[in-house]
């Protein structure tokens, strides 16, 4: 079914708003944190050379995520972006990981016994990493992994990002609702109020809902609106930041085709080159507001 949405001036307008009303109560963290500018400027080179590609400068001002804030990250992985968020949430603030839940990962088809061992600690094994990563000056952290929200973290949060996070969810959605049970959880943890920012690869408008599964890693526009308006969310402003309007992606295309991944063109360079050209994935920037 295909939603009708606002236009991106109006809802630029009234994200604004909600952007400055949200952020006006942190406003007196900011002189206990580092600038953005200065956190991202000491990222590591390798870091760096992705922002053309990930805007984290504007998307987490798009979604206006402030110093001092709880802010939950899905499938935080290896700290790419907490540790941005980290340092800038400052000493008052708190960074909450959440990764899949360990029963969905045998799913996927290609994890080891090891790795889906692992998955079952993964809530201490990340914190504990995610520790080394903190200095006196960044926020605290803590993790739990979706369909297992501990009571103690309920309208805890002031944001919840998803970052290139609900293809997956969507896609196991038949085998144990996870993305259903994900959304609920991101209601539970936001205070009344709370934010959730989305940045997720983007299928053409016209592709079939069965190619937009997720199986190939892009989910249609109107279906991730769709899917949060019907979890108790609304939609206040949506952002063409990390649109790419090279990715046009059709047939048998999955999004690991292009950078960084490059899955299909290994042994190409021909092929490699081209996906190079395009870049990173074409990506929707949403932002909702808990009703």
């Amino acid at each position: 079914m295909t939603t009708q949405s606002p236009s991106i001036k109006s809802l630029f307008a009234v994200g604004l708003a909600a952007t400055l009303s949200l952020g006006a109560s942190y406003s007196t963290e900011a002189k206990d944190s580092k600038s953005l500018d200065e956190i991202l400027a000491a990222q590591p080179e390798k870091v760096q050379a992705r922002y053309t590609a990930r805007k984290p400068k504007q998307t987490l001002e798009f979604f206006g995520i402030k110093p001092g804030m709880t802010v939950v990250e899905a499938l935080p992985g290896g700290g790419w972006y907490s540790k941005i968020i980290m340092p800038y949430l400052g000493k008052k603030g708190h960074l909450i990981g959440a990764d899949y839940s360990a029963d969905m990962f045998p799913l996927f088809g290609f994890f080891s016994q090891e790795r889906l061992d692992a998955k079952k600690t993964w809530v201490q094994s990340w914190t504990k990493e995610a520790e080394t990563w903190r200095s006196d000056d960044s926020a605290t952290v803590a993790a739990f992994q979706l369909g297992s929200l501990p009571s103690a973290m309920q309208e805890k949060a002031d944001a919840v990002l998803f970052i290139r996070a609900l293809h997956n969810l969507a896609r196991f959605e038949s085998k144990g609702g996870y993305l259903t049970q994900a959304l609920a959880d991101t209601k539970n943890v936001l205070k009344k109020g709370g934010i959730v920012g989305i940045v997720q690869h983007m299928a053409p408008s016209d592709a079939s809902d069965e190619w937009a599964d997720g199986s190939r890693g892009y989910l249609k526009k109107d279906f991730v609106i769709s899917k949060m308006e019907a979890a108790g969310f609304e939609l206040v402003a949506s952002s063409d930041i990390n649109e790419n309007p090279k990715d046009k992606p059709t047939g048998d295309d999955i999004v690991w085709r292009l950078p960084p991944s490059l899955v299909t063109s290994r042994e190409d360079e021909t092929l490699k080159k081209k996906y190079q050209e395009i870049g990173e994935s074409n990506r929707m920037t949403l932002l909702f507001r808990k009703k």
